[in-house]
């Protein structure tokens, strides 16, 4: 076990490296001038400082040997500075709680729902099932933010159920709804994948036997045919956990939450870069994490993967 989770580890390395870089070239590509940006409107900045500033955050380098900065600052713990005056760091810390009491919440609605719908979808045949698929299919077709603007206006402003924006309700009243629109983006492929689980479970053979010794149906599913067909739903539902909090950017900026999306929401439109990249980063580096806890796990519940 050991020999595998190294060489998962270091496989994740190169993936790390690729990834950061395609996000620092990305975000340094785009159109615009940091510096002038950060100047406003009238574009009040002497040359001197223009000058100084420019070369304080690197910008009259290449882009090869900017990134080169950015690594060796990442190795020794250092996410730059904002174009602000203020560390990325301090940026993070406070945002981060934030973010992670939305994708908890959301990963949570996402995994009772999914998981319930899926085993319900697979035990009754018939109108329920196609419901099911039916209804899963058009939650894949409608863009989430379709679903955050919708559940706004009728939850929030018709009904006055839930607020809209903010955090002033605290947890959970404020991230019932930005929760709910960030687990309908995994929804149906947790509930697909239990349907499909789980029907593939109910036609093994040690089912069968357990039907014929007389155990009570709801046994049966309990002990025979849920916990045995979750194996790859949890699977999935590690890996969700990563792409939730990627997925944390717009639902943030739609819902006004002051999180990690949410700073980088705002800070695109500004061209602050080391913000972009610095919590991207910290986001690519959490979803690898939580992929190689993921990879771990299997490795311990199936022996045979650790072997390929």
């Amino acid at each position: 076990m050991g020999a595998y989770a190294l060489r998962r580890t270091l496989t994740a390395i190169p993936v790390l490296l690729g990834t950061t870089f395609i996000i620092y070239l990305a975000v340094y590509a785009l159109p615009g001038d940091p510096i002038r940006a950060l100047a406003g409107p009238n574009q009040m900045i002497s040359p001197s400082v223009e000058a100084a500033l420019r070369e304080r955050f690197h910008l009259d380098e290449p882009l090869l040997v900017r990134y080169g900065h950015y690594l060796g600052g990442l190795l020794s713990g250092d996410l730059g500075t904002s174009f602000s005056g203020r560390p990325v760091a301090e940026i993070i810390a406070a945002s981060w709680p934030v973010t992670v009491q939305l994708g908890v919440t959301a990963w949570l609605m996402m995994t009772v729902a999914g998981v319930l719908i899926g085993v319900l979808a697979a035990i009754r045949r018939g109108a329920t099932d196609v419901a099911v698929l039916a209804g899963t299919t058009v939650i894949m077709g409608v863009p989430f933010f379709v679903v955050a603007y919708v559940a706004q206006i009728v939850f929030g402003v018709q009904l006055g159920w839930l607020p809209v924006a903010g955090t002033d309700a605290g947890w959970p009243l404020a991230y019932l709804l930005p929760g709910l629109t960030l687990a309908l983006y995994g929804l149906p492929q947790v509930a697909r994948l239990t349907r499909t689980s789980v029907l593939d479970s109910l036609g093994a053979d040690h089912v069968d036997t357990a039907v014929a010794k007389g155990l009570p149906r709801l046994a049966v599913l309990a002990r025979h045919v849920v916990r045995n067909s979750l194996i790859p739903v949890v699977s999935l539902l590690g890996v969700s956990l990563g792409y939730l909090l990627g997925g944390t950017v717009l639902v943030e900026g739609i819902f006004n939450l002051p999180g990690l999306g949410y700073q980088i929401y705002t800070a695109i439109p500004q061209h602050d870069g080391p913000v972009v990249v610095g919590i991207g980063t910290l986001l690519v580096i959490v979803f690898m994490l939580v992929n190689l806890l993921v990879d771990l796990l299997y490795g311990l519940l199936d022996p045979r993967i650790r072997l390929d």
